[in-house]
């Protein structure tokens, strides 16, 4: 087990005291005390690994597979003896302009937290740290935890949409760029991956919607009834995080339709190019084809000055041709 345990401690009102030896004891202890609660972090526990804590602190099986399995969407359940959680921090690369969404599970029960995380990108030290900080929220409980953790998943979801927007713009301005966009497969190629980013980040943010919708309200086991304007205000920056990447989604759509209508355009500017070119050498093949025939009496032939002449009508016409082209805008 002390592989997998993040940090482990005991808090009484508010603040942290000892590191426990034995989950049932401090469990125990917490629970009599009135004014304290254990708080266990884990970090990819293995089934083995979470039977202790399953067996102490009474976690439902159905809760306890959904955490070591992960793969979970964002939600909300209510059991007998504990609340539990799944949340989706997402993890953005600026090098690569990549999103990805890891998992982060909390327990919430009578005087215990438990919290169970999944991948490399949502560390809760600083979510602990920042808690520690502040007694006075940090004595509510279970439920300032689980109001700590959601806030700092869902302001990060507000600074990886900034990040997204940034990138957005860049590509905007690549796809519109007086001079073109380049590669046009490549273009494209990026922005279908771009929309790829978008629709992660959506799959962790949109389901969250419902879980922090019945936080802010009332009637929710575990959870503090004055409690309920903090998750409000967390559902409220869920919302416009949401209504942010739905936006995005719409113009990266407008912005690939655009790109493809561009490519359109480009591709009949070349045809009509391609055409007048074959247009003006049509005119002194034909000419060429005609005196090039082997016949005896064609007139025109014993003149002096007839290959002179023939060479500069083929000039005029394919000058005549070049300039009413030019004229229409094929060249």
């Amino acid at each position: 087990m002390p592989a997998v345990i993040v940090d482990c401690a005991i808090y009484r009102d508010g603040r942290r005291t000892e590191r426990p030896d034995d989950f049932s004891d401090a469990l125990d202890e917490a629970r009599a005390s009135h004014d304290a609660f254990l708080w266990i972090g884990l970090h990819e526990p293995t089934e083995e690994e979470f039977d202790l804590v399953r067996d102490e602190f009474g976690l439902h099986p159905l809760a306890v597979e959904d955490a070591l399995r992960a793969h979970q969407r964002p939600k909300l359940e209510v059991y007998d003896d504990s609340l539990f959680v799944v949340l989706k921090p997402i993890v953005y690369e600026p090098e690569s302009d990549t999103v990805s969404a890891d998992e982060l599970m909390v327990f919430i029960g009578d005087a215990f937290v438990v919290t169970v995380r999944h991948g490399e990108g949502a560390p809760l030290a600083a979510v602990r740290k920042r808690l520690e900080a502040e007694p006075e929220v940090l004595k509510h409980g279970p439920t300032a935890v689980l109001y700590a953790v959601s806030d700092a998943v869902v302001d990060h979801y507000m600074d990886v949409a900034g990040e997204l927007q940034v990138d957005l713009e860049e590509l905007e301005a690549q796809v519109f760029a007086p001079t073109g966009s380049g590669d046009s497969k490549n273009t494209a190629a990026r922005i279908y991956t771009f929309k790829r980013q978008v629709l992660e980040f959506r799959r962790a943010a949109g389901p969250l919607t419902a879980p922090m919708a019945r936080l802010s309200a009332a009637g929710v086991p575990f959870v503090h009834e004055q409690a309920q304007p903090f998750f409000r205000d967390v559902a409220d920056h869920l919302t416009r995080a949401n209504e942010q990447v739905e936006g995005l989604d719409r113009l990266l759509s407008d912005i690939l339709s655009a790109h493809l209508a561009q490519m359109g355009v480009r591709q009949n500017d070349d045809m009509r190019k391609i055409s007048a070119w074959a247009a003006m050498a049509a005119v002194p093949t034909m000419v060429a084809g005609i005196y090039g025939m082997n016949f005896d009496h064609m007139p025109e032939l014993h003149w002096p000055w007839t290959y002179p002449a023939v060479v500069a009508l083929m000039g005029f016409a394919v000058y005549g041709l070049y300039r009413l082209f030019k004229r229409r805008g094929w060249l």
